[in-house]
């Protein structure tokens, strides 16, 4: 067991920091299934570009933060890797949802609710790890943690099979299906944003255990 307490020097601030970076990235992803409930609303975009602006504040005052503090024990390129995985998460959201109120109708009656479920529980996984490291905490909590988020990244791989075969093989619009799957594909490569998170925190634990 270890704390990172001496990791990041005497305050909370990159506790604070790293855990708001978290939150914004889980904002997105309620706001995504906000969107999907509301069928493409153009003004719950808001919502992601506040989440996204939110996390560039973030990284900036992070790394602000790592200019003017002695780390004594965690690498600044550690800190620096956790804060830009954070900040691609809801970037990608954000991509999505941008790309999803301009073909809402033409994709609507396929299922993107049970992706973004899963979107929802990767974030809520990522704060989770996000907040345990302001703990101290034992590298086999961590790992089920970890474990958990793999889990919800395979079964999303797992879920992104079953809509290209009712696609393909039951759609005679080619547009519509494209326009599916590059959605899909977006959604698929934010829960990939989440676990990278969780693989550059698991990475860190075992380095300084």
């Amino acid at each position: 067991m270890f704390s990172l307490q001496t990791m990041f020097g005497k305050g909370d601030r990159f506790y604070t920091l790293l855990e708001s970076s978290a939150g914004a990235a889980r904002d997105g992803a309620k706001a995504l299934q906000d969107l999907l409930v509301a069928h493409g609303e153009p003004m719950l975009l808001d919502s992601f570009r506040a989440a996204r602006r939110r996390e560039k504040e973030l990284a900036g005052q992070i790394s602000e933060s790592l200019i003017n503090t002695f780390v004594t024990a965690l690498d600044r390129e550690d800190i620096e890797a956790m804060s830009s995985a954070l900040y691609r998460i809801p970037k990608t959201i954000e991509k999505f949802a941008e790309r999803y109120v301009i073909v809402a109708k033409r994709v609507e009656g396929i299922d993107f609710a049970s992706r973004a479920s899963l979107l929802m529980s990767a974030t809520e996984g990522v704060a989770e790890m996000v907040s345990e490291l302001r703990n101290g905490m034992s590298i086999g909590r961590m790992r089920k943690l970890q474990d958990r988020l793999q889990a919800t990244e395979s079964e999303a791989d797992r879920l992104l099979l079953e809509p290209y075969r009712d696609l393909y093989l039951g759609s005679n619009d080619p547009i519509r299906m494209m326009l599916a799957k590059d959605l899909f594909e977006l959604m698929e490569k934010a829960i990939d944003r989440c676990r990278d998170v969780g693989n550059v925190i698991y990475s860190i634990v075992l380095k300084n255990s």
